[in-house]
């Protein structure tokens, strides 16, 4: 099996990632507090951990990993915006969960196995603090409840802080009910204007730390118990999970509470065995502030066009535990690759990562040496490797698609085509490339290139295998049309293959290259004025050295709107200024 190492916080080492039951991998990663818009610092970790998700179901499989993150729906900060707004803490909390789950997506996320919200593991929150309170290692005081750090020696191993760094480093709070100033708060009291429940100790509400000890035991430990799967191996470890994960800033105090929390009220000498945290964001060399003006939400980019996927691959570029600088210049390059590599993989389905990317990615999660092999992939015109590679990344998805296609503006129509356009929207797509090639009576008259242009570029590029007509046929091609209208129409008619829908005839395309714009309904009239037979005794005029009854035809078709070029392939017919369809029953 692919070994995977990573960087372990609590060791200071890189180590082999070994699970505890292969079968049931198990990750917890601390989730946002629900009360504004994601900012582009939160969007790493969930970037970063997405990525070893989608490694560990790589490598385990699937089924046999499980992811939770978290939603902090009860904290001083919800209370406070609802305050300010006059809305409900409930009405807040569910809009700012679904704006994170709509940008994380936007960034290519995948969504967690579980998403367990604050308020819906409040019990399991009350009956950890009354197992602490009982074991002598939390302690109740004027309605709160704090955790006495001095019960727990380990207290400080994650971050390896002295007791002064961690004073200062927590922010404590001085209060008379404290026995210690580092004790910290499992359990507080809460007035009429805040939300609480009832409690051993009052109406009241749960510290913030508490939560991710609850949650996390009850998914990631008793959940699986109960459901019996877990190893014989994993049992002999209760309450202990394989990977904790989470932003540098939490280390201390969040993480070292956590532990603090989960090994004595579980007993156990550890609550994960491996913690991983990424660096911190910075905007153009400076630290991401208000006052700097320097300051967005991953919804400010995605609103200025800023595509998620382009977020994902300046995020990847940095290894996660370096500090992160977001430029303006490293988004034009990602927007610039990503594009490139689209029109290499688009209608290619992927094959399977390389051996790099997997070296790269198992060696502490080495995104930015994994962009570097993809360039190498890309070089090489591997498609299917690309798109495999890529996939693993979190790159190159389908339903990240739409954003690479050139877009410019369109009054006919505002919403940006799907990745996978339906039916209606393909044929609202077509109209303005038909109306803009103006065909009347069947027949193709003069058209608006200018309107055509407008269009032409909606769609990735690709290679379009011509539709097929009578071989006999001579090449036709019509050399005043816009190639770029051509190129509009030939990626059409791709997604007209996908959906297996019919191609409009007044679209329809002539075998090989170059290609033609004629409608099938001018075709057929070519066909019934005995066009094609006048090229068939052309040839054979030539073939025979009547040169001059060669010429004569020739001279016939070109006074009808038709230039003949002998090639080496073969006569091809080009439509020049005199062609008029109208004219054709003339012949």
């Amino acid at each position: 099996m692919t070994t995977i190492k990573l960087h372990n916080t609590k060791t200071r080492k890189r180590e082999k990632f070994v699970p505890i039951d292969p079968e049931n991998v198990r990750m917890y990663v601390c989730g946002p507090t629900v009360y504004d818009r994601a900012h582009l610092g939160n969007a790493r970790p969930v970037i970063v951990f997405d990525v070893l998700y989608r490694l560990l179901r790589h490598v385990y499989g699937p089924d046999h990993v499980t992811y939770v993150r978290n939603f902090t729906d009860v904290d001083d900060k919800i209370n406070a915006r609802a305050a300010e707004s006059g809305r409900s803490i409930g009405e807040i909390t569910a809009e700012t969960t679904q704006w994170f789950l709509d940008d994380m997506a936007a960034v290519g996320a995948l969504e967690p196995n579980e998403m367990p919200r604050a308020t819906a593991y409040i019990p399991q929150m009350i009956a950890m603090i009354e197992g602490l309170i009982a074991s002598g290692h939390a302690y109740a005081a004027e309605g709160h409840v704090l955790f006495a750090v001095e019960s727990y020696k380990e207290y400080g191993a994650l971050s390896g802080r002295s007791i002064d760094d961690m004073i200062a480093g927590a922010r404590v709070e001085v209060a008379p009910y404290k026995r210690n100033p580092m004790d910290f708060v499992l359990w507080k009291p809460s007035d009429d204007a805040t939300p609480g429940w009832d409690s051993p100790w009052g109406r009241g509400r749960p510290g913030w730390h508490i939560e991710c000890s609850a949650m996390a035991d009850e998914l990631l430990w008793k959940k699986p118990l109960s459901e019996d799967r877990l190893s014989d191996e994993a049992k002999k470890h209760p309450h202990v999970f394989d990977i904790h994960g989470g932003g540098l800033d939490l280390q201390f105090p969040h993480h070292e509470d956590e532990i603090a929390q989960s090994c004595c009220a579980n007993g156990t000498d550890e609550m994960a065995r491996y913690w991983l945290h990424n660096e911190m964001l910075q905007v153009e060399g400076k630290k991401m502030s208000k006052s700097l003006g320097n300051f967005f939400t991953v919804r400010d980019l995605l609103d200025q066009g800023v595509p998620g996927e382009v977020i994902r691959f300046v995020m990847l570029s940095t290894h996660y535990r370096k500090p992160m600088d977001w430029t303006r210049e490293s988004a034009e390059t990602a927007k610039k690759t990503l594009q490139g590599w689209r029109q290499i993989t688009e209608f290619v389905k992927p094959t399977k990562p390389t051996k790099k990317i997997l070296a790269a990615l198992t060696d502490d999660l080495n995104t930015s040496l994994a962009l570097s092999e993809l360039e190498a992939i890309a070089e090489r015109k591997d498609a299917g490797a690309l798109k495999a590679s890529a996939n693993l990344l979190g790159l190159l998805q389908d339903e990240l698609g739409p954003w690479s296609w050139e877009r410019r503006p369109a009054k006919d129509f505002e919403d940006v085509p799907a990745w996978h356009p339906s039916a209606d929207w393909l044929a609202q797509a077509t109209k303005p490339l038909i109306d803009a090639l103006q065909v009347e009576k069947g027949g193709l008259k003069k058209f608006s290139i200018a309107g055509a242009q407008k269009f032409s570029f909606n769609f990735p590029k690709t290679n379009f295998d011509a539709l097929k007509f009578n071989p006999n046929l001579p090449k036709i091609n019509v050399p005043n049309i816009d190639p770029k209208v051509l190129e509009g129409i030939k990626r059409l008619g791709k997604y007209y293959d996908r959906l297996e829908t019919e191609y409009p005839a007044e679209l329809a395309l002539l075998r090989n290259e170059p290609f033609s714009t004629l409608t099938i309904s001018t075709m057929n009239a070519i066909q019934n004025a005995g066009i094609v037979k006048m090229v068939e005794q052309r040839q054979l005029a030539k073939a025979e050295k009547n040169y001059a009854k060669a010429d004569e035809l020739r001279a016939l078709l070109n006074a009808k709107g038709f230039e003949l070029s002998d090639t080496a392939e073969g006569p091809q017919l080009f439509l020049n200024d005199n062609f008029d369809i109208d004219k054709l029953e003339e012949l």
